[in-house]
């Protein structure tokens, strides 16, 4: 810690941090171990996150990460979708198909970036702000396989018909990107997805990955 920071901030980060991590909340003694410091620190740590409802408490005392936090997320989807782009560009020209980036919002898979080919004579339709379940589409399965196996590259999932008639599609988890869960991918009209594809889809969650950490 240097002088030009502040104490109390790091520490309500931290508190933010470490309730983000764990899906069961923490009470005030495990927070108060975690971070070296006495209760009554915690304590007001807590009260001050909790007015800015990044913080909520259950009837138990364990606290958990609040609603707020949500109000501030959102503003990190045009940030995520700026660096995005490059690779989706690449990716939509190379395979001539219309390639996204999907994140996760609450059970709903939200395409929050889609980039058209600009040479074919046709391609699929999809609009940023599309929504869908996490269990349809290949977008939303990629993302669950990637939450069934965290510590093993799913690689790619491959879907027809599921979002389109006549559209199938391939796409890829972002992996290793703390904060976010995603993947990227494409939608094209065709009987099967070509061969190439879904090794270059994977290969472009790779890119993104890499421009968001």
């Amino acid at each position: 810690m240097t002088a030009e920071t502040s104490q109390t901030l790091d520490r309500g980060l931290r508190v933010l941090k470490l309730l983000a991590d764990t899906d069961h909340g923490l009470t005030v003694t495990e927070l108060s171990h975690k971070l070296g410091v006495n209760r009554t620190v915690v304590y007001r740590l807590l009260a001050t996150l909790e007015q800015h409802a990044l913080v909520r408490r259950d009837l138990g005392g364990r606290a958990r990460v609040g609603l707020g936090v949500l109000r501030l997320g959102r503003q990190v989807h045009p940030l995520v979708r700026e660096a995005a782009m490059p690779a989706l560009r690449s990716l939509a020209e190379d395979i001539g198909a219309t390639a996204h980036l999907t994140l996760v919002d609450g059970a709903e898979a939200l395409a929050v970036a889609v980039v058209e080919p600009t040479w074919t004579d046709y391609h699929v339709a999809y609009r940023a702000g599309f929504r869908h379940r996490l269990d349809r589409g290949a977008a939303g399965k990629a993302i669950l396989s990637a939450r069934q196996s965290p510590m093993v590259d799913p690689g790619y999932t491959l879907t027809h018909g599921e979002l389109e008639a006549g559209a199938c599609g391939a796409a890829a988890p972002l992996l290793g990107v703390t904060g976010v869960e995603g993947s990227v991918g494409v939608v094209m009209l065709a009987d099967v997805v070509p061969e190439r594809v879904g090794p270059r889809v994977v290969e472009a969650a790779r890119e993104v990955a890499e421009a968001l950490r």
